[in-house]
């Protein structure tokens, strides 16, 4: 099984999530990770199983000018932006170069602040709605994992991750996990 995951991180949160989502996919097969400005265009041909995530910003994905801002300014807690991970396009921009993939299954995820989705947002919504835009097949909710309000991971929040992962493969039709 190949499982490919795309995240988008300014301050690295996003980016611990896929990784702890990758390790559970190791178990099942090969993995890739990339980020929105270096996924190579043959990356989803041959996918079983594609994991797509970012960051929550104004109450959806992020687009250039919430990248710039939070790239601009330090958390509450002094930590600095992972500028490392957000050159080039983020995810809004890389679905407008993604063709159709019809019947891949896929999953939505993002990091956001606590509280109702009404007030925080989440940008797992709007990847979601791409997914379906472009022909995955969800096999599983928009799942958000929470950030701390001075930009670090809330503890456990990899723990959650890893589990949703196992549920997301146990969620699999039989055929992508052979």
């Amino acid at each position: 099984m190949r499982t490919v995951i795309i995240y988008e991180s300014v301050y690295g949160n996003t980016k611990q999530i896929a990784e702890a989502l990758a390790e559970v996919a190791r178990g099942h097969g090969d993995v890739e990770l990339f980020t929105p400005d270096a996924v190579p265009a043959e990356a989803l041909e041959g996918a079983d199983l594609v994991l797509i995530g970012g960051p929550t910003h104004i109450h959806g994905m992020s687009w250039a000018a919430t990248r710039q801002s939070g790239l601009a300014v330090p958390s509450v807690s002094g930590r600095h932006p992972a500028g490392a991970d957000v050159p080039g396009p983020g995810l809004r921009n890389w679905f407008h170069g993604v063709g159709r993939s019809d019947g891949v299954s896929a999953a939505a995820f993002d990091t956001r602040l606590e509280g109702p989705e009404v007030i925080t947002g989440r940008a797992s919504l709007g990847i979601s709605r791409r997914l379906r835009h472009h022909g995955f097949n969800e096999v599983a909710g928009p799942r958000s994992f929470i950030v701390e309000k001075d930009n670090v991971l809330r503890e456990g929040e990899t723990d959650r991750a890893r589990e949703w992962a196992v549920s997301v493969f146990d969620s699999l039709p039989t055929l992508a996990l052979h």
